[in-house]
């Protein structure tokens, strides 16, 4: 299906690369501005992973794929061992912006493997080698987002409520979202359905992100606090939870956005199913359970204020964990783009990414 077909043609694509430069899209500014900024170094696509300027662990990965690039744009006159000293030294670099999202690491090692088996080349053949496998990269992701899509759309039924956490969405990937990829198909195909967006404390990605975008693409959306989940559950408005995630360990423990856990809590307290869109790509078998997986901690003055508003005691303690782990005994099935995994996860995780 054309991709204008499930988002309006003028929605901002989060990674562009376009004559041989990077672009992405400053999302720290949405809802209120829509800006692309080309990434001229290494160091402003360091920066702009850290400050969340782009941001969704599958988004993330193709930055920093593209972002590899912008780093050895210069080094295209250097002989292939050279080059690659160059690319290992970027690479720990790059991988250093973010700990939790896999798809960072992943992405910038695939690209260093193209890169180690390319020695014999001089840079500038090696340079060919990485812009291209950082396409692949990108076109990828785009499947596995319409794959991710195909697997859920028939979860989602006429006049379901469908709540989700922070942005899982286009914004967080190439194309079509993680958890609002089934939304969106479900959307083309006509069915009547209402997502309720959490906000997500600290920085609003639910309220600036998520339900800006599904509002843009014209499906029915409505904003809550993370606190008034309970509520609606309660109450029988939400059938159905997607959520996305930046991790999947490999007993099928997720690690996802902060405020995850306790939405998937709720959903097993009121016995409503708790799904988790999983790309390939956010899958790490090295991570045997979410124990292993490092969660980010941010700066406390996300915490303490926002929109330039102070709204907390000066010298407070903080503690702001950006992630949580929701062990997969709550986790009712993972979306793949081969289809949806449920329990035992152990063995079904690792048959997927041998297939």
């Amino acid at each position: 299906m054309p991709h204008s077909q499930l988002l309006p043609a003028d929605f901002p694509r989060a990674v562009e690369w376009k004559g041989g430069e990077l672009y992405l899209l400053d999302q720290t500014r949405l809802p209120q501005t829509t800006c692309m900024e080309k990434q001229q170094t290494v160091e402003q696509v360091w920066t702009s992973i850290k400050e969340l300027k782009v941001r969704g662990a599958p988004a993330i990965g193709v930055a920093a794929a593209y972002g590899l690039c912008v780093a050895l744009k210069d080094c295209r006159d250097m002989t292939g061992d050279m080059f690659f000293e160059r690319a290992c030294a970027a690479v720990a670099y790059l991988e250093s912006a973010r700990p939790t999202a896999i798809n960072l690491r992943w992405a910038l090692h695939r690209l260093l493997d193209v890169c180690r088996a390319g020695r014999h080349l001089q840079g500038a053949g090696m340079y060919d080698r990485l812009v291209a496998e950082a396409a692949l990269v990108h076109k990828e992701d785009i499947a596995l987002c319409r794959g991710m899509g195909e697997s859920g759309v028939p979860l989602i039924k006429e006049n379901m409520g469908i709540l989700t956490h922070c942005n899982a969405g286009s914004l967080a990937t190439s194309e079509l979202g993680t958890a609002t990829a089934p939304m969106y198909m479900a959307h083309s195909k006509g069915v009547s359905f209402k997502v309720y967006a959490d906000e997500t404390r600290p920085l609003l990605q639910g309220a600036r992100l998520t339900a800006w975008e599904l509002d843009q693409a014209g499906i029915d959306v409505t904003l809550i606090t993370d606190n008034m989940a309970a509520h609606l559950m309660s109450k029988g408005v939400i059938d159905l939870v997607i959520v996305g995630t930046d991790r999947v360990a490999a007993n099928g423990d997720v690690a996802n956005k902060i405020g995850t856990l306790g939405v998937a809590i709720l959903a097993s307290y009121f016995d409503i199913p708790f799904y988790v869109a999983c790309p390939s790509s956010t899958i790490d078998l090295t991570s045997a359970s979410g124990a292993d997986i490092p969660i980010e901690e941010r700066d406390s003055s996300e915490v303490t204020g926002f929109g330039g508003v102070r709204t907390a005691p000066e010298g407070i303690s903080v503690r702001n964990p950006a992630f949580d782990v929701t062990p997969n005994a709550l986790v009712t099935g993972l979306i793949t783009e081969n289809g949806i995994i449920t329990a035992p996860y152990t063995e079904k995780l690792k048959a997927h990414l041998e297939a």
